[in-house]
């Protein structure tokens, strides 16, 4: 692939992708409020958050093995396809008048299948296409246009069910699924590696090859820390990332524009942060800049634990999301970088299931936690844990090493297929 080519075919790929995720997060905000509104059940929506995670997690193994050894524009495709389909069934059941809870449910579980098989495929895509010292600007963008989608998509699934039926952000999920598929499929170009090429043909084991992927890992003393590290912040994470909600209505007032308030203000954080990153990069050792991120967002989550009024509540809320870019960047950059373009995507489906499983799993903890201690207190005591696991990023040897940039000319890489 030609250097001066790099920007416009990731270009074409950011936007299809980023236009198939706007559409995701209407249906999912939409099906989320569907549900509350028509049933009122806490356990209806815990079921929701339920299936809608675990699919991804069993999946996200295999996903990583095809994404490692087929090519990854098909499979990020055929991913946006099965949604869509799903989708468009969805829709036209509704249509018919066959408006079921159950019938959401079995479409979230299916679209979890779906996102479980494309976020390997699209992270490991990534450094196949993009010079290697343009990882963090590439991703800084990637996260602002992800977080601007956060930001929009409440906003408009609101408007069209005030005056249209959750049928139609179906069929509008539909659309963009149809563009993002074609955008990638006609305009996206992707080298194709003969090793890989030649792994595929001669066939797959599949519980071989996520053996091999897992030694990789376990091989790496710098992945596994990381993975280790990765583990816990999503673990202690939790009651920033799902309880700050129930933090509003208890100690500020139950007012929908303070929740409101709240979700957007998060956002734009995000997308500030984002930026940064894109236009800094970061320190110039990753591990810098994910140790730095831990440590600020463990700051903040004890700041909020212990600020007394709303509006400087929100200044918080709008500072931690500005930080949560250093460590999410610098580490996707991190791993893009260093890992064998063999292994990448089994290692992206590794953090795969980590993210999309501990947040459920530690919320079966704090959750119920919530009601019975103080919730400022778990955030104090939760900020602590986060800011103690930046301190490895400076400390540990080998997180240090790790961390350095290994800049290979500019070239852009050409292993794997795409």
């Amino acid at each position: 692939m030609k250097r001066h080519n790099w920007k416009i075919n990731t270009l074409f790929f950011l936007g299809g992708q980023n236009i198939s995720l706007f559409g995701s997060a209407l249906v999912q905000y939409a099906i989320t409020w569907y549900i509350t509104l028509k049933t009122g059940s806490g356990m209806m929506l815990t079921a929701f958050v339920v299936i809608g995670f675990l699919p991804m997690f069993f999946i996200s193994p295999f996903a990583g093995v095809w994404a490692d050894r087929f090519n990854r524009k098909y499979i990020i495709n055929i991913a946006d396809a099965i949604i869509a389909i799903t989708t468009l069934i969805a829709a036209l059941c509704f249509m018919a008048g066959y408006e079921k809870i159950w019938l959401l449910l079995l479409c979230a579980a299916i679209r979890s299948v779906g996102q479980g098989l494309q976020t390997p495929a699209v992270n490991s895509l990534i450094p196949v296409i993009v010079p290697q010292e343009y990882y963090v600007r590439i991703n800084g963008i990637n996260t602002t246009i992800q977080s601007f989608s956060n930001l929009l998509a409440p906003m408009i699934a609101g408007a069209i069910l005030s005056f249209m039926s959750i049928t139609a952000i179906f069929f509008i999920d539909v659309v963009t699924a149809a563009l993002a598929i074609s955008i990638v499929f006609f305009l996206v170009r992707v080298p194709e590696g003969e090793r890989q090429k030649n792994e595929a043909q001669s066939g797959i084991n599949y519980f071989h090859d996520i053996k091999d992927g897992f030694r990789y890992i376990r091989n790496q003393p710098w992945l596994m820390g990381l993975i280790i590290i990765s583990t816990v912040f999503f673990l202690f994470v939790a009651p920033l990332a799902f309880l700050t909600n129930l933090k509003v209505v208890r100690d500020y007032g139950n007012d929908v524009w303070r929740l409101t308030a709240h979700e957007i203000v998060f956002s734009l954080g995000m997308i500030l942060g984002g930026v940064l990153m894109s236009a800094w990069g970061g320190f110039k050792n990753r591990s810098y800049s994910m140790g730095a991120g831990n440590i600020l967002i463990g700051i903040g989550t004890i700041a909020i634990g212990f600020v007394p009024n709303f509006w400087g509540y929100i200044v918080l809320m709008g500072l931690v999301g500005l930080v949560f870019p250093m460590f999410n960047v610098a580490e996707m950059s991190l791993v893009q970088e260093k890992v064998d373009p063999v292994f990448m995507g089994r290692v992206f489906s590794v953090f795969g299931m980590l993210s999309s499983a501990l947040g459920p799993v530690s919320m079966l903890v704090f959750g119920p936690m919530s009601d019975v201690v103080n919730l400022n207190t778990l955030l104090k005591l939760t900020g602590v844990v986060t800011i103690v696991l930046g301190f490895p990023f400076f400390l540990n040897k080998t997180m240090r090493e790790a961390g350095l940039k290994n800049i290979n000319n500019g070239s852009v890489a050409v292993h794997g297929n795409g």
